[in-house]
């Protein structure tokens, strides 16, 4: 089964079968959180092991185009009070046997965490990695997003600092005067809300136990793609990607294989086009 309309196409299926009917090296942006270690139900149809990862991971880097990026969201389960580590495990795979470059580790953190079912045996869980790949030397697309400096004072066009810096022997180098920037780069710690009316506003979202935030998405997809490039989410879920990557002008392809999350992506991402503001 398959939904189309404008630039955006959906499909019902098995991520490996869905995949494979894609052209190689025809995505320029994957950004998406896989059904990683059974902690959600996912309506009994999702079958996720190492050997299904590995299959994936092998297609997707071949669908990407080269200087294509991929945004793995992934965290672990707790098991008999470990971590599983299967976040290192699948980013050490798409790293050494992908040959995909580690362009960035990344930590999306919730500032509103559901409380840890651990009895105050560790601290409170919060966040997940966002391991960034790229094929090849460098992303194609690279719009480092911005947040004005949080430690200005005084007058901010004159505020200077003496800059120093240590040499690889561990002494500092020579010292001279700089303008602080008022605008500075992003640190690579996202920090979202999340819940009704934080991770998004469309309640029927919820409906799947999994939701990404829509800023997360928005973000990504801004840093790593242009207008009219071809966004991927193997497992689009109820389609926060897919709302974004629409909403931005960018062409998107989302594969679920329950069909219900596959009909609330469509809502979502269909309301899009009909949304004036956002044509």
């Amino acid at each position: 089964m398959k939904y189309e309309i404008g630039g955006a196409k959906l499909y019902l299926g098995n991520c490996v079968n869905a995949l494979n009917v894609l052209n190689e090296e025809s995505i320029d942006l994957i950004v998406t959180s896989p059904p990683y270690d059974k902690l959600r139900n996912y309506e009994k149809t999702c079958v996720w092991d190492f050997n299904v990862f590995r299959t994936s991971a092998q297609i997707l880097t071949r669908l990407l185009k080269d200087a294509g990026v991929l945004v793995w969201i992934i965290g672990d389960s707790i098991v008999d009070g470990s971590e599983s580590a299967n976040s290192f495990r699948q980013a050490l795979y798409f790293v050494n046997e992908c040959d995909l470059k580690l362009w960035d580790t990344m930590i999306y953190r919730k500032i509103n965490p559901t409380p840890s079912t651990r009895n105050g045996l560790c601290y409170q869980q919060c966040f997940e990695y966002m391991f960034v790949f790229c094929k090849g030397d460098r992303p194609a697309t690279i719009n480092i997003l911005t947040e004005p400096r949080s430690n200005l004072c005084g007058d901010k066009r004159k505020f200077r600092m003496m800059k120093r810096q240590r040499t690889v022997n561990g002494n500092f180098d020579a010292t001279h005067p700089y303008y602080v920037k008022e605008i500075v780069p992003r640190k690579n710690i996202w920090e979202y809300k999340v819940g009704l009316y934080n991770t998004t506003n469309d309640k029927e979202a919820f409906e799947h136990p999994a939701v990404m935030p829509e800023k997360l998405a928005e973000d990504h997809i801004l840093s790593w793609s242009k207008e009219g490039d071809f966004v991927l989410d193997p497992f689009c879920g109820s389609g926060t990607v897919g709302k974004m990557a629409v909403r931005h002008g960018r062409k998107f392809i989302g594969i679920d294989v329950v069909l219900k999350y596959l009909e609330i992506a469509k809502t979502r991402i269909w309301a899009e086009y009909d949304n004036p503001k956002f044509l």
